[in-house]
């Protein structure tokens, strides 16, 4: 099956190889050595000097632990304007006192509500750099600068941006960012990381979950040791992951993520399809995940399930009430160029069969 969705992606060979190695205990300084280079490497995708701590555990895992651990604020700003900004507010309500600035789902944020929200008292604000959901790209930079004028924590969910994006946390002024392991750094499903940079110890709740706890992360990772027992074969398979993203270049990698998205979006407009975000002067459509309005004469169960069924290939579909309206190709991970045109190809030839579209991807430069 060939994995084309916003995650988990399709595993290198390296990668896989690495899960089978032989265990190793994981207060070892074998161990200690993996965690080190992880956490160095994260650094530099997340664009921090600050810490980087790997929890075992999803990309929510670490969107609890970045909204608990700092939430000892009056009221939090949380932007939902798909089902990961949601999830962010979901989650803070448990915490403490948030506002949601809610924005119609593909739409993009209006910065003046934003601020409007800080404004009006609350001390952190949460947001979605890319959100998968929509395949819309969050304006960070200009969301941080916002808040940073109301002197108001600034946590931010970069689990399918961070490795496959652009992502500067310490120049956009970002206190908390979160990242996935199953997503643009291309390894299984089952760690996150949260990096922090020193002001955001301000707001630390103590308390916060046990588990997800990050001060006791902060005091192990002194020793390059976790606090509780680590996913040992998850960090073989993210070391390797990591290891390939150096080989190949961060500016590299970026690069062909926008290169890809870019040629989806380009068949997409060829095609005579409709892009599902809407854009204004601060957001772009995310390079890591293209969301395209399922067009008139076929259902979401006939494109997909034919996909799936007859070419062996996975696509997303809408989530919550944009299912069956839109449909998202995942351009995430060590995906290539083959990759991409194998799935554009077999949709083609399904909307063509049915009279929808005339074949266009022939004329389409890679």
């Amino acid at each position: 099956m060939l994995l084309m969705i916003p995650g988990p992606v399709h595993l290198h060979e390296r990668i896989q190889l690495a899960m089978a190695k032989p265990m190793i205990g994981h207060r070892t300084k074998d161990f200690s050595e993996i965690l080190e280079y992880c956490t160095e490497m994260l650094k530099k995708l997340f664009g921090t000097k600050h810490d980087v701590f790997i929890i075992s555990g999803s990309g929510t895992a670490g969107m609890e632990a970045a909204i608990a651990c700092f939430s000892k604020v009056k009221r939090i700003t949380c932007i939902d304007n798909g089902k990961f900004g949601d999830r962010l507010g979901k989650i803070a309500e448990r915490y403490t006192e948030v506002d949601v600035v809610r924005f119609e789902w593909g739409k993009s944020i209006e910065l003046d509500e934003v601020e409007k929200s800080l404004a009006e008292g609350s001390e952190a604000l949460a947001f979605v750099h890319n959100e998968t959901s929509t395949g819309i790209l969050n304006p960070a930079r200009e969301l941080a600068k916002i808040a940073k004028k109301y002197d108001a924590l600034v946590i931010m969910d970069g689990i399918t941006s961070v490795g496959g994006d652009y992502v500067a946390m310490d120049e956009w002024g970002v206190d908390v960012a979160i990242v996935g392991s199953q997503k643009c750094i291309g390894a299984p499903p089952g760690l996150c990381a949260v990096a922090v940079n020193d002001r955001a110890w301000e707001f630390y709740n103590e308390k916060c979950p046990f588990y997800l706890d990050l001060k006791a992360y902060k005091k192990k990772l002194e020793d390059w040791q976790t606090p509780y027992t680590p996913a040992v074969s998850l960090f073989f398979a993210l070391q390797e992951a990591l290891k390939i993203i150096e080989e190949e270049g961060l500016e590299n990698r970026i690069r062909r993520h926008r290169e890809l998205s870019a040629f989806v979006r380009k068949w997409v407009e060829e095609a005579g399809l409709e892009l599902f975000p809407e854009l204004n002067e601060y957001s772009q459509y995310s390079n890591t995940v293209t969301a395209i309005k399922m067009p008139e004469g076929i259902t979401d169960k006939e494109l997909r399930g034919e996909l799936k069924e007859k070419y062996g290939i996975l696509i997303s579909g809408g989530q919550e009430h944009l299912k069956g309206k839109i449909f998202r190709i995942g351009t995430m991970g060590n995906v290539t160029i083959r990759d991409v045109v194998t799935t554009l190809a077999c949709i083609e030839r399904i909307l063509v069969k049915r009279g929808i579209i005339k074949p266009v991807l022939g004329e389409i430069e890679a």
